[in-house]
């Protein structure tokens, strides 16, 4: 299994004019102020209008526009004719992308000097965390655990406290981020974001990994058949849906400017809030192998607190992005597969490419490293004494 480290750790660094192109990089809607339908919904007469001898494959980034006078233009979406409930073009073909094409890694577009800097940022700011937090000699870890601490001699009781403490703080801030990235900028805001939620996480990681047993059993399940496959597995798909937001990991850095992406492909066909569906996965499978009561308290909480999360995403969302987040919201769903099983969300044929991707064998690999370090984290975690 991986470790909560991992999951927690992680998870912590995530109407326009008509003569305006669509982008679904930029904060405006992709409809016209004047009409309900996607531009690309609309029927034009072959006198005004000549369609592109090739158009653009469905994952394309690029709009394409087409001049018809210097008072009109048309500007179309990746596919033609597909009807405003995203249910195709009625001959079977699959749905235009109205958002943005996740996990999409362009070799020839990355510059060595970004990742440079990317690392260096990386060691910088792990060396800050070990100094200003983790380090018991000269960080805040270890009196801000014990002040928790002593608010209830409750092992359950202390970790739903610095879950809450976290989930306060990490979706507080991103509840503010469109103010505060008016106020100081994305970058240092996002500086501001990981500044705050990554201590607040490691601690919570730390006291889980410290204290998962110290709890009351309620089954003992390990020596189950199967059981430790089942969890196995169950955890490893668990970090394939976690990590949808942080495939940019240079936007993570803040080496490249953070925005606030509406991605439709790979993972958000199956469901549109991956994090969710990925938090509840490896909840369960931990708390059926620790069976105990803190399990269970620390499962509660952070479920919920991704409950939360999926309500308020979608919120920002949807003041972000307007009318593009709502097309992607009727065909997708946060169930896994309810909208592929209900014909809301088209998959393309090759949908399967969606995923043979950089991000995902890196993803891959992690887990994998992740699972086989376990020993080395909880040592690491004890020595603390949190």
């Amino acid at each position: 299994m991986a470790s909560s480290s991992s999951t927690l750790v992680l998870s912590t660094l995530f109407s326009s004019h008509p003569h305006q192109t669509l982008n679904p990089n930029k904060n405006k809607s992709p409809f016209s102020s004047h009409t309900k339908r996607p531009f690309s919904s609309l029927t034009l007469k072959v006198s005004t209008f000549v369609k592109p001898k090739q158009p653009p494959p469905f994952h394309s980034p690029h709009n394409h526009q087409i001049r018809l006078s210097r008072q009109f233009r048309a500007y179309i979406t990746v596919r033609d004719g597909a009807d405003d409930g995203g249910g195709g073009d009625g001959d079977g073909n699959e749905q235009p992308v109205v958002g943005e094409d996740s996990a999409e890694f362009i070799l020839s577009k990355q510059k060595i000097s970004s990742w440079v800097y990317f690392t260096a940022i990386l060691g910088s700011v792990l060396f800050i965390l070990n100094v200003a937090w983790i380090d018991n000699s000269t960080g805040f870890g270890k009196p801000f655990v014990d002040a928790v601490s002593e608010l209830s001699d409750s092992k359950e009781v202390v970790m739903l406290i610095l879950i809450l403490i976290f989930a306060i703080f990490h979706s507080g801030l991103a509840s503010l981020r469109d103010t505060g990235e008016k106020l100081i900028g994305e970058r240092a805001y996002r500086v501001l974001f990981a500044g705050t939620s990554l201590p607040l996480a490691v601690s919570t990681v730390v006291y889980f990994i410290n204290h998962r047993y110290d709890g009351v059993q309620l089954w003992e399940l390990k020596n189950a058949f199967g059981i430790h496959e089942f969890v196995w597995l169950s955890n490893f798909i668990s970090f394939l849906f976690l990590y949808p937001s942080t495939f940019n990991l240079l936007e993570v850095a803040a080496v490249d400017k953070p925005k606030m992406h509406l991605w439709e492909t790979g993972i958000m066909r199956i469901t549109r809030h991956p994090q969710l569906v990925g938090q509840v996965i490896w909840c369960l499978a931990h708390t059926i192998w620790i069976g105990n009561s803190v399990a269970v308290a620390a499962s509660v909480g952070l479920i919920g607190h991704h409950l939360f999360g999926a309500w308020n995403g979608d919120r920002r969302l949807a003041v972000r992005h307007g009318e593009a987040f709502e097309v992607v919201k009727k065909r997708t769903s946060i169930i896994p597969f309810a909208a592929i099983l209900d014909g809301r969300q088209k998959l393309p044929k090759d949908y399967y490419k969606e995923f043979i991707r950089l991000p995902y064998l890196s993803i891959t690999v992690l887990t994998l490293g992740a699972y086989f370090a376990h020993p080395l984290m909880q040592a690491a975690s004890f020595r603390l004494h949190w």
